[in-house]
């Protein structure tokens, strides 16, 4: 009788491992606790200039220019009236803005404020009706429109606590000023503050709303395909600890919630369940005459290298969006990447131990599901075969559609539309959706800038500098991408109308002089207008520049127009000489993070496919399975973006990690397919290999699927629109790839291979 083979070091690691199992389950035990704490202090943080990198130079020169003049927050209530001028309407308007001004970190200002800071008593009709004749700023500042009255919210609130207690108590305000006043028909809220509220309550929403419902998924699907609630105890518990502390690096690292990190938790849960899956998949399958210790670490060791190199190609499809400058998604990617990696620990540590502990059944003690894999080996590689052609032409033209679908065709189909607007975010059945919708199409667009003016110092005082500040605003006005522009010579222009020296800005040398002079001393005595002005070196100044109404494209369009107004006004004349502009502002981030997301999509997803290719050459000596490992995902991810094209999905921060997250999950399922694949190839046909490799791995790649697929497919109830889109499309991805992996795959080896199906097949 032949002796049996030594055992390798792999095994006696594992065994080791497993021996160890209390001392092990005690250290995981110590360290939950301090797991737990870390995670729950993991903060949220949706804020547009933390969506960039901070190296950036756009988020530099906003930062730089913040520090110069700071703003709190701002945001706009349109008291809507049927007579806007009329007594009623503006008694109305004055009750809103005391009951506001009296909240906490609010203060407000509205044309009633001006009217009665000028007139020195309380506005009337008369009063704000002369007010209006004498400038069109009123109407320009959206202060006065058709049917509506507008006050503006200054919020001084430092983070997100001190917001959403301002909002809460303008809210209550709103509620007491306006009860049963005939006048005022509604009062929409505009602005960034209520959008950033909502999108963080429902970024933190989503793990208390989607974990549950996922969790119920697993534990019906572990019921259903092992039938022992001791294999569910182990499983979850691993599950469970391995999501903790994949949360827990977050709060080590320091990063926080933003609206795709919170999809950090669920790929997480996922990647770690389907992982478990495989390894308890591969133990419950205990040959006869084989003792069950032996076996449960040939198990390990038969499925070591299988999930970990599904792991690490898993873990670098995550770390590979570390080349984005959008700050959340290079996080999402290293804090992914460390979790799979934690993940990786746990299932060869804390599960081994525990299947030991609770004395998890095999199928000799207890029958699980799965036994329609063995009719599913018989009939699938022949008819696959039969198929080849067919499904690999048809495969490939979808293929095709999906690129040109993503890339667009030159003079036929323009590239996928990119999505980069917060309010694109925002479920569109919210009022604060509807009402900013509203506001930038028919009051004054969405998008705006701040143009940054440097002068030498003490240059904001240059009579000079100051006539071509003006005609450079007067510019700005008159082109018909701006709305608006405002800034120092807006607010001069006005202050000269009140007074009755008219809107102009005086031409001679000696009037603007005098101008320039009585600005220095106004600075002094008037905060508003020091507001303008950087008071410590007198060397800068800037403008607000707003979209027109209905205007679309970001702050490209509103940064061509400063460009063109500053350089025709500096040729006009040496009143800019030695000064210098910068376009910054939160739409200037937008359009920044717009201008990553492509490069995100191609970069990561170069690295991330070169990197599991060399895996693949490295693990696998077999050239068919180098060649064909991916077509099941490339299929599936370029079919995708042709799903995307045809219901009109954009690519945005949340969709665009689309290829990267289904070539680095699908992957797996690639990589077990061909690890049992050859085991058989070295001696066997390709019909017999094919037949092996379902019948160990497929029902494991069925029941990953689902797990996969159904854990993105609760994202489908997000009340956030990238998330809800992301959920859907990355769920049918999964799908997509587990059919290929049955029917297209099996059909590229029968092509590959050029062989035939075996005339006399004998059953394994």
């Amino acid at each position: 009788m032949a002796a049996p083979p030594p055992e390798t070091t792999v095994a006696r690691v594992l065994r080791a491992v497993i021996a160890r199992r209390r001392a092990i389950v005690a250290v995981y035990a110590a360290l939950v606790p301090l797991a737990l704490i870390l995670a729950l202090r993991v903060p949220s943080d949706n804020s547009i200039d933390r969506m960039v990198v901070a190296s950036d130079p756009d988020v530099a020169a906003t930062r730089a220019f913040q520090e110069v003049f700071p703003e709190p927050a701002t945001a706009f209530l349109l008291v809507e009236t049927r007579d806007p001028l009329s007594a009623p309407a503006l008694a109305a308007v004055r009750r809103l803005q005391r009951a506001l001004d009296a909240a906490p970190h609010v203060s407000t200002y509205s044309l009633v404020t001006v009217a009665e800071r000028l007139g020195g008593g309380e506005a009337t009709p008369e009063s704000v009706r002369r007010l209006v004749a004498l400038s069109s700023f009123f109407r320009r500042q959206a202060l006065l429109g058709d049917g509506f009255l507008g006050v503006v919210l200054e919020l001084a609130v430092d983070g997100p606590a001190q917001r959403d207690e301002a909002l809460a108590a303008v809210e209550r305000a709103i509620a007491a000023a306006t009860e049963g006043d005939a006048a005022v028909t509604r009062v929409r809220r505009v602005g960034g503050p209520w959008i950033d509220a909502w999108l963080e309550r429902e970024t933190a929403a989503n793990a208390v709303r989607f974990f549950p419902l996922f969790g119920a998924f697993v534990v019906l699907l572990i019921l259903a395909l092992y039938r022992s609630f001791r294999a569910l105890a182990v499983i979850l518990v691993s599950l469970a600890v391995a999501v903790l502390l994949g949360m827990a690096f977050a709060g080590i690292a320091g990063f926080a919630f933003t609206i795709v990190s919170a999809l950090v938790p669920l790929t997480l849960m996922v990647t770690a369940t389907a992982s478990l899956v495989y390894l308890h998949s591969r133990f419950v399958d205990q040959p006869a005459g084989v003792e069950r210790e032996t076996h449960r670490v040939a198990a390990l060791e038969n499925k070591l290298v299988a999930v970990s190199a599904s792991v690490f190609a898993a873990g670098v499809g995550f770390a590979a969006l570390t080349v984005s400058h959008i700050r959340p998604i290079r996080e999402l990617g290293i804090w992914t990447a460390a979790g799979l990696a934690l993940g990786w620990v746990v299932c060869f540590t804390l599960y081994p131990a525990l299947q030991v502990i609770l004395r998890a059944p095999t199928r000799r003690e207890r029958r699980v599901a799965g036994t329609w894999v063995v009719r599913a080996a018989e009939v699938l590689p022949r008819w696959s075969y039969r198929w080849r052609w067919p499904m690999l032409l048809a495969s490939l033209a979808l293929s095709l559609a999906g690129l040109a679908a993503l890339v667009g065709v030159p003079g036929v189909l323009a590239p996928m539309r990119l999505q980069t607007d917060a309010l694109d975010y925002v479920n569109r059945k919210l009022p604060v959706w509807q009402d900013t919708k509203a506001f930038g199409e028919s009051v004054l667009g969405l998008s705006s800038v701040k143009v940054w003016v440097t002068t030498p110092p003490g240059g904001v005082l240059d009579p000079a500098f100051l006539a071509a500040l003006d005609v450079f605003s007067r510019r700005l006005d008159d082109d018909p991408a701006i709305g608006s522009a405002v800034g120092l010579p807006a607010v001069l222009r006005l202050r000269r109308e009140l007074s009755g020296q008219g809107g102009e800005m005086p031409a001679d040398a000696a009037s603007l002089a005098r101008a320039a002079g009585d600005l220095e001393q106004v600075l002094l005595t008037e905060p508003a207008l020091r507001a303008w002005v950087d008071m410590g070196t007198l060397g800068s100044t800037y403008l607000t520049v707003t979209a027109r109404a209905g205007a679309s494209g970001g702050s490209a369009p509103l940064a061509a127009a400063v460009r063109a107004a500053w350089d025709r006004t500096a040729a006009g004349g040496a009143g800019l000489a030695g000064c210098s502009y910068r376009v910054v502002g939160a739409s200037v981030l937008a359009d920044t993070i717009g201008g990553h997301l492509v490069p995100t999509l191609v970069e990561s997803f170069a690295i991330t496919f070169a990197i599991i290719f060399t895996t693949f050459l490295l693990v696998f000596r077999s050239g068919a399975a180098r060649l064909n490992a991916m077509v099941p995902s490339l299929f599936a991810i370029l079919v995708t973006f042709l799903l995307m094209r045809v219901f009109g999905i954009p690519l945005n921060v949340a969709t665009i990690l689309i290829a990267t997250t289904v070539l680095g999950a699908t992957e797996n399922d690639q990589i077990h397919f061909f690890y049992h694949y050859q085991e058989k190839r070295g001696e066997h046909s390709t019909e017999r290999s094919v037949a092996h490799a379902i019948r160990v791995a497929g029902h494991a790649i069925l029941f990953a699927t689902l797990i996969n697929a159904s854990g993105f497919l609760a994202l489908s109830l997000s009340e956030l629109p990238p998330m809800r889109q992301f959920g859907i499309i990355t769920a049918t991805a999964f799908f997509l790839a587990m059919l290929a992996d049955f029917t297209v795959l099996p059909a590229a080896l029968w092509i590959f291979h050029r062989e035939r199906p075996d005339r006399n097949p004998t059953a394994e």
